[in-house]
């Protein structure tokens, strides 16, 4: 039981998003309030009717905009989402129902001045109180619904891109016909500038090759351009970022060291942000 409790559970921070279910719940509560009558109203007059619904919306309007949105300004290291667990969510319903039902339980009270409350009372206002949180509840879960599919549909398209990114060969194609050469972007390790050719180190049957290519550096580049695992990190070398054993970091920028590679890779300055996205 304890470890189905303290199983991680997102909190809901975001208060643009917060804003308008607040909104959206407080309105709810006036149209129920006045539809369905949970708080029999025959008794009372126009304008004691019309202080009561109102009332009751605009104290639920306020106490959840203080749960939801002043509290985690406020503290937001109480709410911080990677503490977040089962076991916060369930004491924070609570805790919203309870400041609820006890807002609109004080409101009734001042309103007609009543002096003795009967238990039957309470329990209306308690299950007017559960209203907002049952739709805080269900909100939040389709949320997390809407948030985990998006998220699973955008991480196996990716998988596939991926995928097809691996299986697909780069064709470097080289002024003389006979030194061109096809590989699998997998195998590709470092592409390296020398002159009016390009040294194109990759892997194959366990060991690393090496093929001159007259070519430049800008059209290898454009051969690897849709490949995001590919990049350019300084203005003679290309990589894979994939086989990128080990990062030396020093005053002019990064070396990068490769397996079955005798010599590091420099990394300039200016693509030090695009090595660090990619990786």
């Amino acid at each position: 039981m304890l470890e189905f409790l303290n199983k991680p559970y997102p909190f809901n921070d975001d208060l643009r998003h917060n804003a308008k279910i607040i909104l959206y719940i407080s309105l709810g509560v006036l149209a129920f309030l006045l539809i369905f009558q949970p708080i029999k109203i025959d008794a009372f007059s126009i304008r004691e009717i019309i202080h009561l619904v109102f009332g009751l919306a605009i104290s639920t309007f306020l106490v959840l905009s203080v749960n939801l949105i002043v509290l985690p300004s406020l503290f937001p290291k109480i709410f911080y989402h990677n503490i977040w667990n089962i076991k916060r969510e369930i004491i924070w319903n609570l805790w919203v129902l309870l400041t609820i039902s006890s807002s609109d339980l004080l409101f009734y009270t001042q309103l007609f001045d009543v002096l003795e409350i009967h238990f039957y009372d309470i329990g209306k206002i308690i299950l007017l109180g559960l209203l907002p949180v049952a739709v805080l509840i269900v909100v939040n879960q389709e949320r997390l619904l809407r948030s985990n599919l998006k998220s699973a549909q955008q991480l196996n398209k990716k998988l596939l891109d991926s995928k097809q990114q691996k299986e697909k060969l780069i064709h470097f194609e080289s002024d003389y016909k006979k030194d061109n050469l096809s590989i699998s972007p997998d195998s590709l390790l470092v592409i390296k500038s020398a002159d009016n050719y390009i040294e194109v180190y990759y892997k194959r049957d366990g060991s690393v090759k090496k093929q001159m290519i007259r070519s430049s550096l800008k059209k290898a580049i454009e051969t690897v351009n849709e490949l995001d695992f590919i990049l350019r990190c300084h203005r003679t070398f290309i990589v894979n970022t994939n086989h990128i054993k080990e990062i030396e970091g020093n005053s002019q920028g990064y070396k990068l060291y490769f397996e079955m590679l005798d010599f590091p890779i420099l990394v300039s300055q200016k693509y030090i942000k695009s090595l660090k996205h990619t990786i």
